[in-house]
C-alpha cells in the first residue's frame, strides 16, 4: 500500500554506501520503486547459482553437455508459490530451443505474509522497542523465508509480529555471520517489554 511504501522509505538508507558494499557502480531494478522497496516489498527472481562444464584452472576446449542453475523467488501477498512455480516452469520450457532438453525441478515453497500495520500487537512491539532503544521504531519489510508464519494465519487464524535485532553488518547466511551481544541482550529486553505492553493492550 502507499502507507507501507511511505513508512519503509523513512528508514535511513545510504545508497552510495549500499553500492560500495555490493561492489557495483549502479543499481538496477523495477522502475517506479526505490531500492528499499525493490529489496523489501516487491516480488523478485534471484539466480542463486549457475554451473556446468569445466571449471578448473586453465583453459579447456570442452563443450559442456550439461548446465545447471538454481533460482529462488520472493513472493508477495496474493501470490501462490505452487502457481508461481508452475508458471516459471512453463515459461522456461517454452523458451528452450528444441535442441536442448530442459528439466525444471521445484524444490519447495511457502506462502507470503505481511504483518498488517494496524495490528495492535505491532503497536506493542513499537512501544517495547522505543523503551529499550530510546528511539521510534520504523516498520521495515524485507523478503525472507519463514513459511510457518503464513501457516499460523491459515490454520490458527492469528497474525504474527516479527521483531528483528540484527544489523546489515551481521552478514547473515555468510561464512562470516555474526551477531552483536548488545543486540542479543537488547532483544531479550525488548521481547519482555513487548509482552508487558501486549498484555495491557
Amino acid at each position: 500500500t502507499e502507507e507501507q511504501r511511505k513508512l519503509i522509505n523513512q528508514v535511513p538508507f545510504d545508497e552510495e554506501a549500499y553500492k560500495n558494499s555490493l561492489g557495483v557502480k549502479e543499481l538496477w531494478g523495477e522502475k517506479g520503486y526505490t531500492t528499499i522497496e525493490r529489496t523489501g516489498i516487491r516480488p523478485s527472481m534471484d539466480l542463486c547459482g549457475i554451473w556446468g562444464g569445466y571449471a578448473g584452472e586453465g583453459s579447456k576446449t570442452v563443450l559442456p553437455s550439461k548446465a545447471y542453475a538454481k533460482l529462488s523467488s520472493r513472493l508477495v501477498p496474493y501470490q501462490n508459490h505452487e502457481k508461481i512455480g508452475q508458471l516459471l516452469r512453463n515459461y522456461l520450457l517454452s523458451i528452450a530451443p528444441k535442441s536442448v532438453n530442459v528439466n525444471v525441478e521445484i524444490l519447495h515453497g511457502g506462502q507470503p505474509y505481511v504483518t498488517p500495520l494496524n495490528l495492535p500487537a505491532l503497536e506493542s512491539a513499537r512501544k517495547a522497542l522505543k523503551s529499550v532503544y530510546g528511539k521510534e521504531a520504523i516498520p521495515t519489510m524485507s523478503g525472507g523465508s519463514i513459511p510457518i508464519i503464513s501457516t499460523f494465519e491459515q490454520i490458527l487464524g492469528i497474525k504474527s509480529v516479527l521483531m528483528g535485532f540484527g544489523l546489515e553488518s551481521d552478514a547473515i547466511h555468510s561464512p562470516n555471520e555474526n551477531f552483536r551481544l548488545e543486540n542479543f541482550f537488547n532483544g531479550i529486553k525488548s521481547i519482555v517489554r513487548f509482552y508487558e505492553y501486549f498484555e495491557k493492550n
